[in-house]
């Protein structure tokens, strides 16, 4: 192996940040998991991180919030069958590391383990998914400042009705080092930024809100000014369709769903019914079903954690297993599920690179990275021709989902009656209420304008929130429900 390859520049990195300064070294991580192994127990790991993060807040023309956080730690996992001790440190000593270990092997049976400490480096053949730049250091803290009052200038030069502009810049540079009972040692340098807008328009007494913004895995430079100059016109023309929205009508009917954001709807009515630990409890709409249909013939669905400079994408997962790109639902057949090791194993399952974890602090568990639908063959106008009477929904709002059986309640933050044909009014206050697995057989036309969302998703599981991308094309649903108020 190259001295150049990149693992071995990240896995650098991660010593230089998180073992060295602490007077750790391989032979100390090889003696935290031999002690684990003082009992018997199937698989440990150690996942070290180290994170900086720097964030600003604009409200009323001027930059209103600052922070600036620097967060370590390590957390030390022991698995044995389907059980799992876990006990996490901030302090990153040598005898804290090897305190950890001991509270986590309690759940070890007595007796003596086995255990395989020669270290191997994680193979560094998959694809470099994006740069090891600090994205907090690739802009100056007044250049920061001046980038969202220019977000700001340009959003109320878009029209005089935009009374109010909020927009938000983050940056984070997260290191992280796993250390396996196999052996593996494995490391990543994580960039991440985001760029959040919210515009509020008024007219005659009526106020209505827009909102949007990007990013991904690279650094403040990505926030060109024709970028802002896009996010500032999507979140004016959100609000102003918004001024002019009439009650939305109510009732079974078709929904025709616009490509890219609206994608978060496949992600939490379908995505979490396709993660591995729901379906080994057979809590999952989903479990079971593996070879049979359970969409519409065309409904082919994708998780890929490999695609380049993705918000959702890792080198490698949180287990140091490179992710992938995963076939869930190929032409409307279940073809499999995202896992982690420990649901793999369990369920006898191929490994898919999906392990996630908030922090060092919390327990990794299958998690979506990019979720997505494929495109079709219909071109979307045809879509919105073929629709007599129906809502067109081009971006959404909150949302809810019961995932033992799939139901649905999701906000339309903008949306359009379609009429003979064509779009027409915007309506305010649809909601759509459905079942995600009955949904997917009722889709009946797919079009070929797949895209992706503009990287600002963020998924909620078990209390801990890790950072994914959505996509779709646009899809024609027929008889789902629509709540409105009119």
């Amino acid at each position: 192996m190259k001295l150049t390859d990149p693992a071995l520049d990240r896995l650098a990195t991660a010593k230089r940040l998180l073992l060295d300064p602490y007077d750790l070294d391989e032979a100390k991580l090889q003696g935290a998991l031999a002690t684990i192994f003082e009992h018997r127990a199937d698989y440990a790991d150690l996942y070290f991180q180290y994170t900086r993060s720097e964030s600003f807040s604009l409200e009323e023309g001027i930059v209103k919030s600052g922070s600036f956080d620097i967060e370590q730690g390590v957390g030390v996992r022991a698995v044995v069958g389907d059980k799992t001790a876990f006990a996490y440190s901030d302090d990153l000593s040598p005898d804290a590391l090897m305190e950890a270990a001991r509270s986590a092997r309690a759940i070890a049976r007595a007796g003596g383990g086995r255990i395989k400490v020669a270290a191997r480096l994680a193979p560094g053949a998959h694809p470099v998914l994006y740069g090891a730049n600090d994205p907090v250091a690739s802009l100056e803290a007044a250049d920061k400042v001046r980038l969202l009052e220019r977000l700001e200038r340009s959003a109320r030069a878009r029209d005089a009705r935009v009374k109010q502009v909020m927009a938000s810049l983050g940056a984070e540079y997260d290191v992280v080092l796993i250390a396996r009972s196999d052996g593996l040692l494995a490391a990543d340098v994580r960039p991440l930024v985001r760029l959040s807008l919210t515009v509020i328009a008024e007219d005659n007494r009526r106020r209505e809100q827009g909102f949007s913004g990007g990013g991904g895995r690279v650094d403040l430079s990505y926030f060109t000014d024709e970028r802002l100059r896009q996010y500032a016109q999507v979140a004016v023309d959100m609000a102003l369709t918004n001024l002019r929205a009439r009650p939305a009508p109510a009732g079974v009917m078709t929904v025709v769903l616009g490509p890219g954001w609206p994608g978060i709807l496949l992600h939490e009515a379908v995505g979490h019914g396709l993660e591995g630990d729901f379906n080994r409890k057979g809590s999952s709409a989903f479990s079971g079903r593996i070879g049979k249909r359970v969409a519409s013939k065309g409904v082919t669905v994708i998780d890929d954690g490999t695609i380049a400079d993705r918000r959702g994408s890792l080198n490698v997962d949180d287990e140091g297993n490179p992710t992938e790109r995963t076939v869930l639902i190929e032409d409307g057949i279940l073809r499999g599920y995202m896992q982690d090791s420990l649901n793999a194993r369990l369920m006898k399952a191929p490994l898919t690179g999906n392990a996630r974890r908030e922090s060092f602090a919390h327990l990794p568990m299958p998690r979506m990275t990019n979720t997505y639908m494929l495109g079709g063959e219909h071109d979307p106008q045809e879509i919105i021709r073929s629709v007599e009477r129906g809502i067109y929904a081009t971006n959404f709002g909150g949302g809810q989902v019961d995932i033992t059986n799939g139901k649905f309640v999701f906000s339309m933050a903008e949306a359009y009656l379609i009429e003979n044909g064509r779009v027409t009014a915007p309506v305010k206050g649809a909601t759509l209420i459905g079942n995600g697995p009955d949904a997917l057989t009722r889709v009946t036309m797919i079009g070929n304008d797949m895209a992706l969302d503009p990287g600002i998703g963020t998924c909620g599981k078990d209390g801990q929130s890790v950072p994914v991308g959505v996509g779709q094309p646009t899809l024609r649903i027929e008889g789902l429900t629509v709540g409105g108020t009119g």
